[in-house]
């Protein structure tokens, strides 16, 4: 009998899709679930507020520009997000003055943070595009030469020392902490622990697929979480403190990752779709009632039609 999915304790490590044995994908999944547990259990305040569409949108297309694997960009708007949650934590629980700020007002003082960091988040951005090319072992590095060249196409006259010096001030700010897990990595690895679960599954084809929906659903995830929390609230207008608890199921990685897989299915129309997200539940312990839900709003938002026929028993 074969060896069946389910977690077990190790590191993970960075390989092609479809090249890990079985005990590496053993090692990815269980580390992918603390991780995503762990993220979940600290959230911030400002969780989701630095993956808004059109910040997504620039890093891919920088990414694309700079001819970059597209996991890159996945984990550099992982690590974006990382840095300006504790930048702006640290900014505001120890206010510092900017210079001509003596003496303002709070709400001042914050319009005067966002307007600094406004003037150099361009340089932020590619910054962490470039750490991220860094971290990929098959994508080609982004030194300070490619990433002055690519600001000045952009119409901004940067120097290397100070590319050098935010990507340190980044690095700090992280505690050198830069193996994030990002949502392309969650998609697949739960694919290749599918096809080792059930082999009749066409994990390649799913592949392919996925990673074109795992981009559709990530630009457009503003809109499509707000359908899910109506759809799940039944509420046209959900509450401040509703969409407060929420941020929980936005940030949800393994929900994202066992989601994009069941709308590839679905649009690849396998014929056993059901089996495929009862096993994606059953390797996950994400519900079958979540993982539909997350499909049928998906699939609301690809095609523009409010109701998609898509269930799971």
């Amino acid at each position: 009998m074969a060896k069946r999915f389910l977690f077990s304790p190790s590191q993970s490590k960075n390989l092609k899709f479809g090249e890990a044995s079985f005990e590496i994908l053993s090692d990815f999944l269980i580390n992918l679930n603390i991780r995503n547990k762990d993220k979940l259990s600290n959230l911030s305040r400002y969780s989701g507020d630095f993956k808004d569409k059109r910040l997504i949108e620039c890093v891919f297309l920088a990414t694309e520009e700079l001819r970059l694997d597209p996991l890159v960009g996945y984990h550099a708007v992982e690590l974006l997000e990382r840095f300006m949650i504790k930048h702006l934590e640290d900014l505001f629980s120890t206010p510092h003055t900017p210079a001509g700020a003596a003496g303002v007002h709070k709400g001042n003082y914050e319009d005067l943070v966002y307007e600094k960091l406004s003037e150099k988040f361009h340089l932020i951005l590619l910054s962490c595009v470039q750490i991220a090319s860094k971290l990929s072992l098959h994508s080609a590095v982004v030194d300070n030469n490619t990433a002055a060249q690519f600001l000045h196409s952009m119409g901004h006259s940067v120097s290397k020392q100070t590319i050098m010096d935010m990507e340190l001030m980044i690095l700090k700010a992280l505690d050198f902490r830069l193996n994030t897990p990002n949502p392309l990595t969650y998609v697949e690895i739960l694919l290749e622990v599918l096809g080792h679960n059930d082999s009749s599954i066409p994990v390649e084809h799913l592949h392919h697929l996925s990673r074109h929906v795992l981009q559709f659903t990530y630009l457009q995830r503003t809109a499509i979480y707000d359908s899910l929390l109506k759809a799940t609230t039944q509420c046209l207008s959900p509450s401040d403190e509703q969409r407060k608890t929420f941020v929980s199921v936005t940030e949800d990685c393994m929900l994202l990752g066992v989601g994009v897989i069941a709308v590839g299915a679905y649009i690849l129309n396998v014929t056993n779709w059901e089996q495929v997200v009862e096993e994606l539940s059953h390797i996950t312990g994400i519900s079958v009632k979540s993982i539909s839900d997350f499909t049928h709003v998906t699939l609301m938002h690809i095609t523009k039609n409010n109701s998609p026929m898509v269930t799971a028993t």
